[in-house]
């Protein structure tokens, strides 16, 4: 069985070494390509070298077009610019993009659901196998809830984390709207601070946490009159979310284009 061919791009980061080091130990994938940003002091190093695993043979570079055009996919977590950018590369050359990066607003969606149609893009806040079977399960709940109980999602990161919510509470926020059949967007309730008022029936609160290393804490908490359901996932190391991502680029392949989610890569679309 031929390998899939994949790019790592943001290769000399923390996630991007991190998938490296997973595509080696992943039977059926094979990287053929590292990038990073122009000026990096990565630029010309080998990425395997970077990631502790050995020699690869593979440079990294900062020119990502021919790179691209060799390969089957690419594995993103970068930031939302860079990612609607790598967006319209993995377009171009028609291969898988998945995409892991959070803090994207509207018009990153609105590009990436442009290029998704020429390019198999798979998304998520959030790549693991427990997070998404939590959000499963969320939607499910807050579906047989009414507004007597409600919906709170508390996150907590590692110090470095530069946005909030967290990729994953969002997605767990979008699980509990869904269920309710209502837009997040309009019922989202975050940064309390002072005299806000009673809340607001229907509301979905968020409360993030940064501190220390940690590598990602989630809970949805359903209070109802007299009783709390709390769902928990705890990830104990970012690997599960590169295992989740490069299994995520092997389901992708061969695909037609589209944009799908980590329910339908793990068959609980429904």
């Amino acid at each position: 069985m031929t390998e899939m061919r994949l790019v790592v791009v943001g290769a000399a980061g923390r996630m991007g070494r991190m998938l490296v080091k997973t595509i080696h130990e992943t039977p059926g994938a094979t990287l053929s390509g590292a990038i990073e940003q122009p000026g990096s002091i990565a630029l010309g190093q080998d990425a395997g070298l970077l990631a502790g695993i050995g020699k690869t043979g593979v440079t990294i570079t900062d020119d990502p077009l021919p790179v691209f055009a060799k390969a089957q996919g690419v594995l993103d977590f970068t930031a939302p610019a860079a990612t609607v950018a790598f967006a319209g590369l993995a377009a171009q050359a028609r291969i898988v993009h998945v995409v892991g990066t959070t803090g994207m607003e509207d018009v990153h969606l609105d590009a990436l659901e442009a290029a998704a149609r020429h390019a198999t893009i798979v998304r998520s806040g959030n790549m693991s196998l427990g997070v998404n079977l939590l959000a499963a399960v969320t939607r499910k709940i807050a579906k047989a809830l009414g507004e007597d109980f409600d919906i709170e999602i508390v996150e907590m990161h590692h110090r470095m984390k530069v946005d909030a919510p967290s990729g994953t509470a969002l997605l767990l926020g979008e699980a509990a709207a869904e269920g309710r059949g209502i837009a997040l967007k309009d019922h989202s309730e975050r940064g309390r601070d002072g005299i806000t008022g009673a809340r607001k029936p229907g509301a979905i609160g968020f409360a993030s946490l940064r501190g220390g290393t940690v590598t990602g804490d989630h809970s949805v908490v359903f209070a109802g009159p007299s009783e709390r359901l709390v769902l928990s996932h705890v990830a104990e190391d970012r690997s599960l979310f590169a295992k989740g991502a490069v299994r995520a680029a092997l389901w992708a392949q061969g695909r037609k284009p589209g944009l799908y989610s980590m329910f339908d890569v793990l068959g609980i679309a429904d």
